[in-house]
C-alpha cells in the first residue's frame, strides 16, 4: 500500500517537474509576456498593455545555457522589438527598429530618413511638440540628428512617441546579442487609474482594499477594444 502511494506521489512530482521545465523553456526560448510601463511607444502601445513576444524568430536562447539557436530572421526596419537596454544590459526596453547595420539614419525637422529616404511613419506615431527643436552650436537634438551609420550587427531603435522616447538617439544602437524578441499581439490591456488605492506592507488591509477596488472598477479599466490586437 505504501509503495503504491510512493509511486503515485513520484509520478505527480515527475509530471510537475516536466511541466516546470517546459514552462521555463517556453518562457525563455519561444514566447514571453511583457507589460508596457511607459508612454514611449504611444499610441501603438499604451501604459498598461500586456503583450506576447515571439522570442524564437530572432534566435531562441536555451535556458541555463549561454547558447542561441539560429535565427529564423533578423530584426528589420519597422519591427517592434524587445531588447535589453545597452545602458545596463538588464532592463527590458521595447522600441521600433528604424535601421539595421550598414544603413544611415538622419532626423531632419522630426522626419526620419534612412539611406536618404523617408522612413514610413507608423500608423499610431505621434509628436507632443509640433515645432522642431533646432540644433545649436553644432550639437544634435532629437528633432535634428545625424547622419549616423549603424554599425554591422547593431540596430537603431526609436519610440513611436517621438518627443517622449529615450532611444537610440540618446544611447546609441542595440547590439544583436541584446535582442530578445518581436512583439506579436496584446493579450491584455489595463487602464491606469490615479484613484486606485496602493498596496503597502505597512497596511495589511491595503491588499484586499486594492483587490475590491479593481473588482468594482474592472469593466471600465479593461481596454476591451485592444484585446488580442496585432502589433504593427
Amino acid at each position: 500500500m505504501s509503495r503504491d502511494v510512493f509511486e503515485v506521489a513520484w509520478d505527480n512530482i515527475k509530471q510537475l517537474l516536466i511541466a516546470v521545465v517546459l514552462a521555463v523553456i517556453i518562457k525563455t526560448s519561444i514566447v514571453e509576456a511583457y507589460k508596457i510601463p511607459s508612454a514611449s511607444m504611444e499610441d501603438t502601445l499604451l501604459v498598461g498593455d500586456f503583450l506576447i513576444a515571439n522570442k524564437f524568430i530572432y534566435g531562441a536562447r536555451l535556458p541555463f545555457l549561454d547558447w542561441r539557436l539560429p535565427a529564423i530572421s533578423d530584426p528589420e526596419p519597422g519591427d517592434v522589438v524587445i531588447f535589453k537596454w545597452p545602458g545596463d544590459k538588464t532592463t527590458n526596453y521595447i522600441k521600433r527598429c528604424v535601421a539595421v547595420g550598414g544603413q544611415t539614419v538622419e532626423v531632419i525637422d522630426k522626419v526620419v530618413y534612412v539611406d536618404g529616404e523617408k522612413f514610413p511613419d507608423p500608423v499610431h506615431m505621434k509628436f507632443a511638440k509640433p515645432v522642431a527643436e533646432r540644433p545649436s552650436s553644432g550639437r544634435d537634438t532629437p528633432d535634428n540628428w545625424g547622419p549616423y551609420e549603424v554599425p554591422q550587427g547593431f540596430y537603431f531603435m526609436m519610440g513611436d512617441n517621438r518627443d517622449h522616447s529615450y532611444d537610440s538617439r540618446f544611447w546609441g544602437p542595440v547590439s544583436d546579442d541584446l535582442i530578445l524578441g518581436e512583439a506579436m499581439f496584446l493579450h491584455w490591456s489595463w487602464e491606469p487609474d490615479a484613484e486606485s488605492p496602493e498596496a503597502t506592507i505597512s497596511d495589511p488591509l491595503s491588499v484586499p482594499r486594492l483587490f475590491l477596488y479593481n473588482i468594482v472598477h474592472f469593466p471600465e479599466r479593461v481596454r476591451w477594444g485592444r484585446l488580442f490586437d496585432i502589433i504593427h
